[in-house]
């Protein structure tokens, strides 16, 4: 009976899923994505995502805007198109569900970058136990020699200017992504934070202190770090890499005059790519507006959502020029569950979301320094001007909320009460985004629609062929679950591989075994012993069984295909040329 139950895990289980081929669902644009247009409709495409940024953060926005700005419209309203759904694929992580309704940017960003649904933290792979590559806007407006860029106030190797020039089973391999950024794609300009991830290298399967920047150099771009190198870029400079952070870009409440805006860092990128006439297709996003949500800090997230509208600004300018470009805004998901109002009284202190003087990033290291009630009131008074906290608001701070955002936490949530809005927590939350757009695009991303169509509707107007790219990238990696053995050895569920390399698997009930073949090559595993025979005769070949899963060796697979398969243990791939 054990087996049998054996048998069934690795050889039915998820075998007809593997074997269908990717499918558009839902959308408007499947009839066509056979093939390209007969020609683009716009030479140009800029997408703008506001990270985390829900329609109560654009609320917010606005309604800071009318009471401290004199402006009662944001830059981005006129546009307004329609909303859509964020949804991501279900996936589970040792029985617990980690992804489906509620996304991560890591999974709508792959949406709508590639057209396709993915588990939360995959980078533009397929939801699979050997994951296949699907091909973004940006790699397939390569193809066809545009020129193409990726803008973001988060790290540049964070999750969602990732999806669009990288493939990795996990956002978090940001080594990975910097180096795939440097070997794989060609991506023109690339702004953002991240410095630290193009602080070291890979040589030989191991980790070292080189630099990867010279490496970017050799291949043409120039370099810079702050605000005045990013103006010393010349647009015919073809190439550049601009790294404002070791980590994230500074908040805008915690930037000095060395520090770019989001704006000055698309203007400078519109500048360079607008020299190419075969057009150009970028992404520009304010990825902190999901970070002072997940933090629960009001006023920060006020403050970039208006740093992002100003990017909005100078992209819709550009277009509006243009007269051959199409732009398309929207959000990934919302963070915080933010709401604008709270504990029955019918009013928000708008006057009060301007008084912090630091983020609650920065601030919260003094927080954590402090040794008593009367200094943590002492040090809110300086960051607010409030003198009112009671004791007990002070030692809750103290003490921190019980999250991670420990006094960072507590003290967004004293805060929270004197802006009088509220939070959920410290996630994302599943709520449709909003939907803005101009020029030909507009038309095929109005009313309710999936971000798996914003992916699409850019393909056809820049007529760029995603599922063609897709293919040939399929066809040159996979992305399987691993592990590593004591001995060092690593293994890749042989279930989940074999479909992906076209291998047969079938079960041999005399000799327990489950037998692997393609064309005249023949592998057996006894799942009793894990004895491995190849072609009939003892082999070496390294096999395992794990909670009734068969794992083997790349070397088996080299010899039951005939290729040479390699390991990459950085990009954790096989390459299959």
């Amino acid at each position: 009976m054990f087996l049998k139950k054996v048998f069934k895990q690795l050889v039915v289980s998820g075998m007809a899923l593997s074997l269908l081929p990717a499918l558009t669902v839902g959308s408007a644009f499947a009839a066509d994505s056979a093939a390209p247009a007969a020609a683009a409709k716009s030479k140009n495409v800029i997408v703008l995502i506001g990270d985390g940024m829900g329609p109560a953060q654009v609320s917010a926005a606005r309604d800071y805007s009318r009471h401290f700005l004199n402006k009662n419209h944001l830059e981005l309203d006129s546009y307004y198109v329609g909303q859509a759904t964020t949804y991501a694929d279900r996936g589970e992580d040792g029985g617990v569900m980690v992804s489906g309704e509620v996304t991560d940017s890591a999974s709508a960003g792959t949406a709508f970058a590639t057209g396709h649904k993915t588990y939360n933290a995959g980078i533009s792979v397929s939801n699979e136990d050997a994951s296949k590559p699907f091909a973004s806007v940006i790699e397939a407006s390569e193809k066809v020699g545009k020129s193409t860029g990726l803008v973001t106030t988060a790290r540049i190797t964070h999750a969602t200017p990732a999806v669009y020039a990288s493939h990795v089973r996990n956002r978090d391999n940001e080594s990975a992504i910097a180096s795939q950024y440097l070997n794989d794609q060609s991506v023109d300009v690339l702004f953002g934070g991240g410095k630290q991830f193009f602080l070291s290298k890979e040589e030989k399967g191991k980790r070292t202190d080189k630099t990867i920047i010279p490496d970017f150099e050799a291949k043409g771009y120039k370099v810079v770090y702050d605000k005045k190198g990013l103006q010393s870029l010349n647009a015919k400079d073809g190439k550049a890499l601009g790294l404002f952070g070791n980590s994230h870009v500074d908040y805008v409440l915690d930037r000095d005059e060395t520090i770019p805006s989001l704006a000055d860092m698309t203007q400078k990128a519109i500048d360079i790519l607008s020299q190419n006439q075969k057009g150009f297709t970028m992404m520009i996003e304010g990825g902190r507006i999901d970070h002072a949500g997940h933090a629960n800090d009001l006023p920060s997230l006020v403050q970039e959502a208006l740093d992002f509208d100003a990017a909005v600004k100078v992209a819709m300018d550009f277009a509006k020029k243009d007269g051959n470009t199409s732009v398309v805004v929207t959000a990934d998901h919302e963070t915080g569950g933010l709401s604008l109002s709270r504990d029955g009284v019918y009013e928000i202190n708008v006057d009060a979301w301007n008084k912090e003087k630091q983020s609650s990033e920065v601030f919260a290291t003094k927080l954590k320094a402090a040794k008593s009630i009367e200094e943590i009131k002492q040090l809110v008074f300086e960051n607010t001007s409030y003198n009112d906290l009671t004791d007990e608001e002070a030692a809750y701070i103290m003490a921190g909320d019980g999250t991670s955002y420990t006094q960072e936490g507590a003290y967004n949530a004293v805060m929270a009460k004197r802006f009088m809005v509220g939070f959920t927590g410290h996630g994302h939350s599943a709520v449709d985004v909003g939907v803005w757009a101009y020029g030909p695009i507009a038309d095929l991303v109005k009313g309710q629609i999936d971000n798996t169509d914003i992916a699409k509707a850019i393909a056809k107007v820049a007529n760029v062929d995603l599922e063609g790219t897709t293919a040939a990238m399929q066809a040159q990696y996979v992305y399987p679950k691993f592990k590593v053995t004591r001995d060092n050895k690593v293994l890749y569920p042989a279930r989940a591989l074999s479909d992906a390399l076209g291998v047969t698997v079938a079960w041999d009930e005399a000799s327990k075994s489950v037998v692997l073949s393609k064309e005249a090559n023949k592998v057996s595993v006894n799942v009793e012993t894990l004895e491995v025979s190849q072609n009939g005769a003892a082999s070496s070949f390294k096999a395992d069984m794990d909670n009734g899963l068969l794992w083997l060796s790349l070397d088996t697979f080299q010899q039951l295909t005939g290729k040479k398969l390699t390991w990459d243990a950085l990009s954790e791939r096989i390459s299959l040329k």
